[in-house]
């Protein structure tokens, strides 16, 4: 990992926050251990970022990232302005590139959760000021960045550890898979047929595992998946946009519920980590969700801490 006198020297002013693929690994490891601090002394950081105004664009629905991104920005000295689309005139027609070149008069940033990644790209190009991924149908940064932040608070580090991934090749999948080996730590997923994660994330994922170290997998079968693992993960099986497919998805990933037999593959400390709301029963038993292992809570307030990383790190004046 960098040291704190290394870490200074990078400035990330101005920049939008899309996906990790933008940032290079010393970036990212700096936004962990700025994330680290802040958590440790938030005394330190509370007026970071004051008088600023953070736009939160809302598309769809959600808990974690609305709560967090507010009360990360509040507790920067700075203000949250939550902005549904349905409040919107881009919930009427209007151009997402106008709606950009608008906020960007009134705002310091602007985080959006939305569908299409295009569309996000669309508005960072149109927009003056920080555009941050709150989500995206393809990428979820900010979630990879608390999960890196997480396994950085029990581990220490990220090399010679293994990252699994259990359940959809989804946009969750897409950002630990190219957070974990852009650490050096080893990433396997688990998918059914048809439900891989995207080939070109793929391959971007090969080529910083070959200059990292990182030893990065596929395999239909969980139980071969697990073993090694140091970290568990898994994902709702039905999205939102895909409840038309919940009963295909039951039956296809029915296989792929991480239980207490699929954790007993696993190493002897290996945790458990899901990035919430979790479903019960489906994607992860009770006993797995609720047990000494899961640290799905940590993960959850590590959300805050590492978009408050974010926030300063692209607002600050």
């Amino acid at each position: 990992m960098m040291t704190k006198e290394q870490m200074k020297e990078l400035d990330l002013k101005g920049k939008d926050f899309l996906k990790l693929l933008d940032f290079s690994i010393e970036e990212v490891q700096a936004l962990i251990l700025l994330a680290d601090d802040m958590k440790k002394h938030k005394v330190k950081y509370m007026d970071a970022l004051k008088g600023q105004i953070l736009g939160m664009i809302f598309e769809k629905n959600s808990t974690r990232t609305r709560v967090s991104f507010e009360t990360a920005i509040l507790q920067l000295g700075g203000h949250g302005m939550f902005l549904s689309s349905e409040n919107l005139q881009i919930g009427r027609g209007e151009t997402i590139e106008d709606t950009g070149k608008v906020l960007s008069g009134y705002l310091d940033g602007i985080m959006i959760r939305t569908h299409g990644h295009d569309r996000i790209e669309t508005l960072a190009d149109a927009a003056s000021i920080p555009v941050i991924n709150g989500l995206t149908d393809l990428y979820h940064p900010c979630q990879a960045l608390a999960d890196l932040l997480t396994v950085y608070e029990h581990k220490g580090g990220f090399k010679g550890n293994k990252m699994v991934y259990i359940g959809d090749g989804n946009n969750v999948a897409h950002s630990l898979m190219i957070g974990s080996v852009m650490m050096g730590m080893d990433f396997t997923l688990s998918a059914p047929k048809g439900y891989e994660a995207d080939a070109e994330v793929i391959k971007k994922s090969q080529e910083i595992a070959a200059q990292t170290g990182a030893v990065l997998a596929f395999t239909e079968d969980p139980l071969e998946a697990v073993k090694g693992a140091d970290f568990i993960y898994t994902d709702v099986w039905t999205s939102m946009g895909q409840e038309e497919e919940s009963a295909l998805r039951l039956k296809a990933f029915e296989p792929y519920q991480v239980n207490e037999t699929l954790f007993a593959a696993a190493n002897e400390e290996c945790k458990f980590m899901h990035c919430l709301p979790a479903h019960r029963g489906e994607e992860v038993s009770a006993g797995v969700m609720d047990g000494e292992a899961s640290v799905v809570f940590q993960q959850a307030e590590n959300r805050m801490h590492a978009q408050k990383a974010v926030l300063y790190s692209l607002m600050k004046k």
